[in-house]
């Protein structure tokens, strides 16, 4: 199942996370700050130098999404 993956283009780079789009009560816990980075449902973009806040952030919610698939036994 597909999980994550990362996207580099000429100004910005996106980072997809497929658990976003099966967990409503993760994709809540998505600040407005990141939520601004968001692109449809499970898209992030960033510029090549982001926000290490924002990077932080996201860090957690990939960790919570793979948990959410390991306890469903998806990866």
């Amino acid at each position: 199942m597909f999980f994550s993956s990362v996207r580099l283009g000429k100004a910005y780079v996106s980072f997809h996370l497929l658990p976003l789009y099966m967990n409503e009560s993760l994709s809540r816990t998505i600040s407005p700050a990141l939520r601004k980075r968001m692109q449809g449902k499970a898209c992030f973009n960033f510029k090549i130098t982001p926000d290490a806040e924002l990077i932080a952030e996201l860090e957690r919610l990939t960790h919570a999404g793979f948990k959410f698939f390991d306890d469903k036994n998806w990866v």
